[in-house]
C-alpha cells in the first residue's frame, strides 16, 4: 500500500490542474529524483516473470508505452516503478512544438484521455543524449536490466512521401541504444501519418527500414529488433495485410494498439468531440479485437506487444488471453498510479 498512498493523495492535485501542465510537472518531478533518495516515493520492486521475444529477455510482461517521456527524460524513474521495459519516444530528426495548445483532455467518467499532442519532441539529438544519461542497465545489480524500446517517427513538416528519409534517419541515430525500435506509423496527430499502413506504403518504407537495418547490424555486430505500432482503427482485410507486409520484411514484432479515433465509447461526455486519439479504458476492446485479429493471422510465435486500456490486473490478463505475450500501460498509470505496474506483473505471473 505505500506505493499506492504517495498517489492517492497526488493524483486530486493533478487532476486540478491543465492535463499537459500536471504531465509536465510530473516529468519535472521525476527527472528530478530519479536515482535519488526520493525515488522511493513512488519505487516498488521489480516482479521478476521473464519471457523472451525476438531475442529479448523481458525481466517482466508489464512496460511503460511510448507517449509518457517523449524526450527520454525519466528512464531511471520509470525503472524504479518495477517495469520490465519501458519505451521511450516517439521521437523526430527534428525538434518540433507539436500542435497548438490546448491538445490534452481528460475524460474522467471513462477512464480515458485525448491527446492531439503531435509528436511534440526535442529532436533526435537531445534524445540520445538523454538515453545515454540514463544509468538502469547499472543499478540492477544481479537483475538483468530492464528493457529499453525507442520509439521513432516523422517531422510533421515533412512531406508524407519522403517520410522514408525521416524513419531511415531515427533508426541510424537509435540503432546502437536500443534493445528495441518501434516504428510508429500509427499517431493520429500528425498529418497522413496513417497513410503508412496502407499496402504499398507500408511495404515500401519497411523494405527501406529492414534493408538499412541490416547494414546497421553489420557495422555493430548486433541486430536490434523492429517492432511497428499499428492504430486500432483497422479492419480485419487491413490487418491481414499488415501481418502479412511484418513477415515479408523480417519485422520481429508488433505493437497493438495507438490510440483511436472512434468517440463511440465516450459520446456526449465532456471533451468528446475534441480532435486527436482517445486512449484509456475506451479503446480496450478496439485494441483486443485487433491482437486477436493479429495473432490469428500471425500464428502463435509471432512477438505482438498489447497496449490500449490497461486499467488494471483484469486488463492486462485480458491482453493476454487476445493474445498479446506482453502489455504497455500508458493512461492507466495516470489515473492509476505506479501501483499498477506492481498489480499488473503479479497478475500475469500468476496466470
Amino acid at each position: 500500500m505505500s506505493l499506492l498512498l504517495p498517489y492517492a493523495f497526488a493524483r486530486p492535485f493533478l487532476f486540478g490542474l491543465d492535463p499537459e501542465q500536471a504531465h509536465e510537472l510530473t516529468i519535472a518531478g521525476l527527472e528530478r529524483t530519479q536515482n535519488t533518495p526520493l525515488a522511493c516515493v513512488y519505487g516498488g520492486s521489480r516482479v521478476e516473470d521473464p519471457v523472451t521475444l525476438a531475442g529479448l529477455r523481458f525481466p517482466n510482461k508489464v512496460g511503460l508505452a511510448a507517449g509518457l517521456d517523449k524526450n527520454a527524460r525519466c528512464i531511471d524513474g520509470f525503472a524504479a516503478m518495477g517495469f520490465g521495459f519501458v519505451e521511450v519516444g516517439t521521437v523526430t530528426p527534428k525538434a518540433q512544438p507539436g500542435n497548438p495548445k490546448p491538445r490534452m483532455f481528460r475524460l474522467p467518467q471513462r477512464d480515458a484521455l485525448i491527446n492531439r499532442l503531435g509528436f511534440n519532441n526535442d529532436g533526435l539529438d537531445a534524445f540520445i543524449a538523454n538515453v545515454q544519461r540514463a544509468r538502469f542497465r547499472k543499478s540492477t545489480g544481479s537483475k538483468p536490466p530492464m528493457l529499453l524500446g525507442l520509439n521513432i517517427g516523422k517531422n510533421a513538416a515533412t512531406p508524407i512521401e519522403r517520410a522514408t528519409d525521416d524513419y531511415v534517419q531515427c533508426l541510424e541515430g537509435v540503432y546502437p541504444h536500443a534493445d528495441y525500435v518501434t516504428i510508429n506509423i500509427s499517431s493520429p496527430n500528425t498529418a497522413n501519418l496513417r497513410t503508412l499502413q496502407s499496402d504499398e506504403a507500408l511495404d515500401a518504407l519497411l523494405g527501406t527500414l529492414a534493408e538499412r537495418r541490416k547494414s546497421l547490424a553489420a557495422q555493430q555486430g548486433r541486430q536490434v529488433p523492429l517492432f511497428v505500432k499499428i492504430a486500432p482503427d483497422l479492419d480485419e482485410s487491413q490487418v491481414a495485410v499488415i501481418a502479412t507486409t511484418l513477415k515479408r520484411h523480417g519485422m520481429d514484432g508488433v505493437i497493438a494498439t495507438n490510440t483511436t479515433l472512434s468517440r463511440e465509447a465516450v459520446a456526449g461526455l465532456p471533451h468528446a468531440n475534441e480532435a486527436g486519439g482517445l486512449s484509456g479504458a475506451p479503446v480496450r476492446e478496439a485494441s483486443n479485437r485487433v491482437i486477436a485479429q493479429l495473432r490469428a493471422a500471425l500464428g502463435k510465435a509471432f512477438p505482438i506487444i498489447g497496449v490500449g486500456g490497461v486499467m488494471s490486473a483484469a486488463d492486462a490478463r485480458a491482453k493476454v488471453a487476445a493474445g498479446a505475450d506482453v502489455v504497455q500501460i500508458y493512461t492507466g498509470l495516470i489515473y492509476r498510479g505506479p501501483g499498477i505496474v506492481r498489480e499488473a506483473a503479479s497478475a500475469l505471473k500468476r496466470g
